[in-house]
Parts: C-alpha cells; sequence; structure tokens
C-alpha cells in the first residue's frame, strides 16, 4: 500500500492506518480511537450498506452533528463507491426534504432527535428507503452498531477512478434552492496535498474540529488534511459552551486551532485577569497555528488576537465549489493583514471585468479560480454549471482585487449573499418562506454588519392591506421553516419599497438608511 501512488480518498485514509495503526486518529469526550480501529469500522460499515442494498454511484445523506460516527460513515460511503450527501444539521423539514429529493439519496444516518423532522421530510423524498440511527433502537429503522457487528469485511480489489464523485455538498443558491456541488476524489486529493504543501503539519499535531464537519471548510482542513498526514483530531460536538472547547485546547495539546472569526473574536476579548495571562499563554503552548475561514476576517480582530496570545492567526479564502481551499496567507512568510493571501499550489486566479477582459494589479473585478480543486459541477443543474464554470474557470461571484505580489484582497460580492458566522445564506430564501405568509404582500431581506457573527438578516416587510403583525410573530413564522442561523435578526415593517424604473426593489438603499 505504501509505495502505492494514492488516488483517492479511499487509499489515502488506507495509507494513514497501514503506516500509524496504533495511533489516536479520533479524541471524543473521554474515547480514544486509532488509525486502525477507524479503518476497520469503517470498512464493516461500508459493507453493512452493500448488504442493505445499497449500489455503487447510489447517494447516502448524513444528517449528523460533530461525533466520530461522522467520519466512520463518510469512509464506509466512499469506500464501496457511493457517494456521500452530508447536510446541514440546522435545517428544518422542507430545506431537508428539498436535499434529499434532489440529491435521490436512498440512505440517511442521523440520530434519534433528528427523526421527526426526517419522517416529513421522507414524504417529499421518494428515493430514500433507510434510516440508520447511531444512537437507538428505533422501529422502521436500523441501528449503525448493529450493522457493524454483523458485518464481515470481503476484501474486495476495487479501484475507484481520481475523477468518481466522492460527495455532493449543498451550497445556498441565488434562486432559492440550494445547489448540489459535485466533488470528485481528486479534487479533495488536490486541495488537501496543496494545503499540506502550504501549512507545516505532520503526524505529531493534534488538529481541533469545533466547526461543523457538514461544511466544506471543517470537511477539508479539520478532517481530511489530518486523516492524510496521521495527525490526530479532536471533536467538539458543539462551539457552545466556549469553556468546554478552551479544556480541550488544554487537555488535548491542540497545535492546529481552526476557526472561523467569530470564535477567534470571542477569544481576542475574552477577559484574562492579569495575574493569571502568564498561566494562560504558558497552557495553550502547545498550539503552533490558527486557521481561519469560511468568512472575511476582520484586521482588527487579527491584531487583537497575536497580541494577546502570541500565536500566528493565518486568514483564508475559499468556496465550496473549491473544495474549498483558494487561498491563504502563509504562515511563515509575508502575510498582509486585510489580504487573503497567496493561491495554493496548483491553483490560479485571475481578476476580470464585466465582458471578461482580464484586468491588471489592484483594478477591482470578478475573482475567477482554476485547478485540480475545481468542482465536477452542480449535480442535476447543467445551467447553473455552464454558468459559473468556463473554459475551466470557476466564476466565484467575489469581487476582488491582486496586488503587485499576487496577495488577493476581497472587495465585496457580486452575489446577492449573507454570510452568517461561515454559513451562506440568501436573501430569496429567506423572501420565498415570508411571501408564504398569509398577511405579508412584500418582503426584501439585506445583510448588516454583526459584531460577533459578521453579518445577520434583516427582513424589510409590507403587509397585506389591513392587516397587522408583529416582529416576534414574524420570527416565531420563520423558525418553523428554517434553520436558525438563517433567521433575520431586525424585522422592519415598510410602507412603501425604493424601486428602480423597472419596479426592482433597490435594496441598496434600503442599506443606505440604516
Amino acid at each position: 500500500m505504501r509505495d502505492r501512488l494514492v488516488e483517492n480518498l479511499t487509499m489515502m485514509f488506507e495509507k494513514s492506518a497501514d503506516k500509524f495503526p496504533d495511533k489516536t486518529a479520533l479524541f471524543f469526550l473521554d474515547k480514544k480511537i486509532s488509525y486502525k480501529e477507524l479503518y476497520h469500522t469503517a470498512s464493516r460499515l461500508g459493507q453493512g450498506l452493500k448488504n442493505l442494498g445499497i449500489k455503487k454511484k447510489d447517494k447516502v445523506a448524513l444528517f449528523l452533528h460533530n461525533t466520530p460516527e461522522f467520519i466512520v460513515s463518510y469512509f464506509a460511503i466512499i469506500n464501496i463507491e457511493t457517494i456521500c450527501v452530508p447536510i446541514n444539521n440546522m435545517l428544518k423539514e422542507e430545506e431537508l426534504g428539498f436535499i434529499l429529493k434532489d440529491s435521490g439519496a436512498k440512505l440517511i444516518i442521523s440520530s434519534v432527535a433528528n427523526l421527526d423532522i426526517i419522517n416529513l421530510a421522507k414524504m417529499k423524498s421518494p428515493d430514500l428507503k433507510y434510516t440508520v440511527i447511531i444512537d437507538g433502537l428505533v422501529p422502521n429503522t436500523f441501528n449503525f452498531y448493529e450493522i457493524i457487528e454483523r458485518s464481515i469485511i470481503k476484501k474486495e480489489d476495487v479501484l475507484i477512478k481520481p475523477d468518481e464523485v466522492a460527495s455532493i455538498l449543498y451550497t445556498s443558491g441565488t434562486t432559492g434552492n440550494p445547489k448540489g456541488a459535485m466533488l470528485t476524489h481528486k479534487n479533495f486529493l488536490s486541495n488537501v496535498k496543496s494545503c499540506i504543501s502550504g501549512i507545516d503539519v505532520s503526524e505529531k499535531d493534534n488538529f481541533i474540529c469545533v466547526l461543523p464537519m457538514f461544511h466544506s471548510f471543517a470537511f477539508t482542513v479539520c478532517i481530511l488534511l489530518p486523516l492524510a498526514v496521521g495527525a490526530s483530531i479532536t471533536i467538539i460536538e458543539h462551539v457552545r459552551p466556549f469553556r468546554r472547547v478552551i479544556r480541550n485546547i488544554i487537555k488535548k495539546k491542540i497545535t492546529v486551532f481552526i476557526g472561523i472569526p467569530a470564535i477567534f473574536n470571542v477569544l481576542a476579548h475574552m477577559e484574562i485577569p492579569h495575574v493569571f495571562t502568564s498561566r494562560v499563554l504558558k497552557l495553550i503552548d502547545p498550539i503552533k497555528l490558527c486557521i481561519s475561514g469560511a468568512a472575511a476576517l476582520p484586521t482588527e480582530v487579527l491584531k487583537a488576537f497575536e497580541n494577546k496570545f502570541r500565536v500566528p492567526l493565518v486568514e483564508g479564502y475559499g468556496l465550496t465549489e473549491a473544495s474549498p481551499v483558494v487561498s491563504f496567507n502563509p504562515a511563515r512568510g509575508i502575510r498582509k493583514p486585510g489580504s487573503v493571501g497567496l493561491p495554493i499550489e496548483g491553483v490560479e486566479v485571475k481578476i476580470v471585468d464585466d465582458k471578461n477582459n482580464q484586468l491588471t494589479c489592484n483594478e477591482v473585478g470578478e475573482l475567477l479560480v482554476k485547478g485540480d480543486n475545481i468542482m465536477k459541477g452542480y449535480f442535476n443543474n447543467d445551467a447553473e454549471t455552464k454558468e459559473v464554470i468556463k473554459d475551466n474557470w470557476l466564476y466565484t461571484g467575489d469581487i476582488a482585487k491582486l496586488d503587485e505580489d499576487g496577495y488577493i484582497y476581497i472587495v465585496d460580492r457580486k452575489k446577492d449573499m449573507i454570510n452568517v458566522r461561515g454559513f451562506n445564506v440568501y436573501p430569496v430564501e429567506i423572501e420565498k418562506v415570508l411571501l408564504k405568509h398569509p398577511k405579508i404582500k412584500e418582503a426584501a431581506v439585506i445583510g448588516i454588519a454583526d459584531k460577533f457573527k459578521g453579518e445577520v438578516p434583516k427582513a424589510f416587510i409590507i403587509l397585506k392591506e389591513n392587516e397587522t403583525l408583529s416582529g416576534s410573530e414574524v420570527i416565531k413564522y420563520l423558525r418553523k421553516n428554517l434553520a436558525l442561523f438563517k433567521i433575520p435578526k431586525f424585522v422592519e415593517f415598510k410602507q412603501i419599497f425604493p424601486r428602480t424604473s423597472t419596479g426592482k426593489i433597490l435594496k441598496r438603499q434600503l442599506r443606505e438608511k440604516i
């Protein structure tokens, strides 16, 4: 195995298990799971899924919080040449139902706590046949560990081609419906290899995984990257309470801390009594690198964090369609605050204007990306694929510029998207739900700056004639239909909206009046 060229994620995982069999791959609560145990558990689960009737290129959904079962399931799925569909476990019935139906998932792996929403979503998902539960025995479902216990590994010499799809990751769309980015084994491997070449990591490291595993940034950088080099992963179920995160950083001797700006902002402004400062710095001394992604990192947060903890904080940039890492500021070398750094190895970028003319240094236009990390396309959506991938260039929809040294600066977003703690939220998603309310005539949603979340949605509403509705009633209604991170923080009622000559709502003017 060690001498074979690694062509897919299964081979990557097998190589690490072969090289570091007794090393701890995962820390979770008081559990330790070795590479050998993780590999064999995933292999047995994969065989169990085949025994249920799951075949090559079938889709299997993961609707889980951060847990070892997520990683076991992922490799079990891809090991048998099926396609994994990780789903945001904060989604509600209608959102989950759309993804299950669109992907054609035949099986879903989840927990007892999610059964009600899964059963409701099933009604709209004709292909979904099986539900596997990781934490209970429930009628009409299969138990995760019973499947593993009853399965015997059948050794088969299967070579998964690099261009085969490993995962379909759904990302919010400007039309209101999520789009499934098809990411191949080659996409993920190229991204992992490029990250390894740019970040000094090895089997001696311990990565913290506190970001949700279903998110592309967490999946590649917190899971695939450490498993590729034989490092350990400390899994944290939830970011709250934050004290638990700090305890794990200290107790497990975390060396690579991966987060989003909101986390680093909390740490940067967390009060530490002066008498404990030196002790705290000594306790977190094993941390050699912090990486921020999924949203823009404010320069003031970067400076405050590094001044307090004396640990380099590296900002990166990426998007799901790029597997996801595109660039980051080098850990060693020139780091430019306000920039998202240099393109990673094997990735090309350029800036173009609206007529597709390439722009020069410091000229502002749309950022285009090319490399082996670029997705195969959107599942069941050729039209959208052709819109964003042209001549092998991915049109990111982000407005940016390149400086004289090739560093990337994100200036704005071409797409009308709100970034809430690293999660993409498109206003039209919220607007469509609002317009289903019997008392609402028109709705417009924009993003506004928020100290802790980066951005939050704000809803503007015009009611139908003679109707009354309060902001709290609107929020209560939305909570039944949307994930919590999509819920507007503010609701404002209007009599009229500013409009263009063609009747389109001028959201820019709504922003200017805030």
